[in-house]
């Protein structure tokens, strides 16, 4: 019973997570970490954004982006990589932007 009770607990603070978010392992006394995408090494205490999107300290990466859920179904959703944002459009018109029901993170 304990186990189940452990088990049940578990799942229900799963979904208090925000699955765009990792920490990462720090070590007592670092003075810099590096970032795991790009490479590059930072301060403790900064905060950057790598190339893939993600902002970051060295303890945690968080998206730095919202990733759009519902949206019409005439629409698609394309990644702006340099812009580090979603754009919703109608699939048969890039230049005719959709609406955003709902979305994940950040």
């Amino acid at each position: 019973k304990k186990y189940l009770a452990l088990a049940l607990l578990l799942c229900a603070l799963l979904s208090l997570t925000n699955s765009q978010c990792f920490v990462k392992p720090q070590t007592p006394g670092m003075t810099h970490c590096k970032d795991d995408v790009d490479g590059t090494w930072h301060a403790v205490g900064s905060t950057w954004r790598n190339s893939k999107c993600w902002d970051c300290t060295c303890r945690s990466c968080c998206a730095g982006y919202t990733t759009p859920r519902q949206f019409p179904d005439d629409c698609v959703s394309v990644f702006d990589s340099k812009r580090c944002e979603y754009i919703v459009h109608k699939r048969d018109d890039p230049t005719e932007l959709c609406p955003i029901f709902a979305a994940v993170g950040k």
